[in-house]
């Protein structure tokens, strides 16, 4: 295992080095191996002690190795075609990064991760997929999670009408004594894999949430393990703070936060390509509330360092020979940067867990809790009630992206950006190659013109990883949403709703919890041509911002 971390934070340095001292003079190391709750909150408080095991994870699963190699055997001498994870959030963002880090190995399935519930999405597994030939992977911490069981339901009725035993192509994963372990244990999956309870989801890469679909890709679930828990020597109680690069990245995240620089801009070597949108949830979900919060930028085009404003620091994840350049040219020109160089592809594990060590202790310095999610309920609460018939749309404007009102409603919107906001395009769209390719367009315009960071981000798969931050964290969101006219018509099996129904009320559960947080939102309708509408909208926002 190698991960090197090293920092150039220029004027900064001096106010990191006195947290690192503060934190070796109070034994903070030492209080989070503890499970000290008050070093975020007073003792008592939910959610901190009972969502720590994520500490021990790295020695504690390895009594999992063998089961989890028997299980990927099981696969390959089955000739599984591919594994589907149908999952959100801390369920699906690991085994994501894990299928794009470290691929298949011969002979294991693909891995792939369905977490849209647009049903565009939701068809395009289905075609990709053959029942006989797919173990579906059905992960969800709660057990109820919606959009979990919305596929489950969906895929279930395609297995059970190609085969007797539709149970046999499915495994359940999730928390002891959930609604979806009963359910796996009714219906005969091929197995339930009980994850550790007192693991949140966005810290559960290193539990059977992330190790399962890893064993199903033939990864080396074991150095996958040493990795981590050779770094989680480097971050251990008895470390000095200023020589744990777990507490040492933790200090310059919440610092630099304090000092406006709250814009985390991840940037990565091809390799981790992948990497960063795992990070992503881990620091805007456990750090987006009570109005504070740091605001992680990923896959945002670099810039010269001269474009780039007083709100940034910069965090370069390299593997294998590091490409200083970039970096080098950033701190140059005077901006904070980080850099951490893994030697193998499995240090993927450790570098998970340092930014576990580091997201938990600048949650510390910024005075927040980091492992709760108290503003995620909302838009949940607000889809449900849309779903139903009872959210009162009054209030809601939306735009046709191709009226003539478009243009006039983008230009009074990005007029609306000011200087350290950051621009949240929200596509409640099917992913796929030619709209990411339209997004990043508008992105890279409004980015540049206006001088501010972007993020980019689906629905609803958003509303599980920066939805929170959106929500909670400060105001200096300036939300793009973008709806279309759902297709094809996907029925949801054992309920009374379908997929477009579902993925609409969670658009409009999600625009009515940013106007009640008073953001700056605005919500414009594709209609039936998503093609069109983004040329549409990207059009317009040229016109607006030059």
């Amino acid at each position: 295992m190698s991960v090197d971390l090293d920092f150039s934070l220029g004027s900064h340095q001096a106010a990191v080095k006195a947290r690192l001292d503060a934190w070796s003079g109070d034994g903070f190391a030492r209080r989070l191996w503890n499970r000290d709750p008050t070093l975020w909150r007073p003792e008592g408080t939910p959610e901190i002690t009972n969502r720590l095991g994520w500490l021990d994870l790295p020695e504690t699963m390895t009594a999992e190795i063998n089961r989890l190699r028997s299980f990927s055997a099981e696969l390959v001498a089955e000739r599984v075609r591919h594994v589907v994870v149908l999952g959100m959030g801390g369920s699906s963002l690991a085994p994501a990064v894990y299928q794009a880090t470290l691929g298949n190995a011969p002979g294991h399935p693909e891995l792939l991760v369905l977490d849209s519930t647009h049903p565009a999405a939701v068809e395009a597994i289905t075609t990709i997929t053959d029942p006989l030939r797919t173990v579906f992977v059905v992960a969800s911490k709660s057990g109820g999670t919606l959009e979990t069981l919305s596929f489950f339901r969906y895929f279930w009725a395609r297995t059970a009408a190609a085969t007797d035993a539709p149970g046999s192509r499915f495994v359940a994963v999730t928390d002891p004594g959930t609604s979806l372990a009963a359910l796996a244990e009714a219906r005969s999956f091929r197995h339930t894999f009980l994850a550790t309870p007192d693991v949140g989801g966005r810290y559960s890469a290193l539990t059977m949430f992330g190790l399962v679909p890893a064993a199903a890709i033939g990864a080396d679930v074991a150095a996958l393990l040493e990795a981590a828990w050779e770094a989680a020597g480097t971050c251990g109680p008895e470390v000095d703070p200023a020589q744990s690069p777990g507490l040492r990245l933790g200090a310059a995240l919440g610092e630099l936060a304090l000092a406006g620089r709250d814009k985390v801009t991840l940037a990565t070597s091809s390799e981790l390509s992948a990497f960063p949108a795992w990070i992503e949830q881990l620091i805007a979900e456990s750090t987006g509330k009570e109005g504070k919060g740091i605001v992680p930028i990923v896959g945002e085009r670099l810039r010269d360092p001269a474009a780039y404003g007083n709100d940034r620091f910069f965090v370069h994840l390299t593997l294998g020979d590091p490409d200083p350049v970039r970096s080098d040219a950033l701190a140059t020109a005077g901006h904070p940067v980080a850099r951490m160089a893994l030697t193998e592809a499995t240090d993927l594990a450790a570098a998970m867990f340092v930014f576990e060590v580091a997201v938990a202790a600048a949650g510390s310095v910024l005075d927040i809790q980091p492992f709760d999610q108290p503003d995620v309920q909302v838009a949940k609460d607000l889809a449900k009630k849309a779903m139903a018939g009872d959210l009162d749309t009054s209030n809601i404007v939306e735009i046709d992206a191709h009226g003539e009102e478009l243009a006039t409603a983008i230009r009074r919107w990005a007029d609306s950006v000011q200087e350290d906001d950051y621009i949240g395009i929200q596509a409640f769209l099917a992913p796929d190659f030619t709209t990411q390719v339209k997004l990043e367009a508008a992105r890279k315009t409004l980015g540049e013109a206006l001088g501010v960071a972007t993020t980019v981000g689906y629905g609803p798969r958003f509303l599980h990883s920066t939805g929170q931050l959106h929500k909670g964290g400060p105001n200096r969101g300036v939300f793009l949403q973008i709806v279309d006219r759902p297709q094809p018509h996907l029925d949801i099996p054992e309920t009374d709703y379908d997929f477009g129904s579902l993925v609409t009320a969670q658009a409009l559960g999600d625009n009515q919890a940013l106007v009640s947080r008073s953001r700056r939102v605005l919500l414009v309708n594709v209609g039936d041509s998503v093609d069109a509408g983004l040329v549409a909208i990207l059009k317009a926002i040229e016109d607006a911002v030059h």
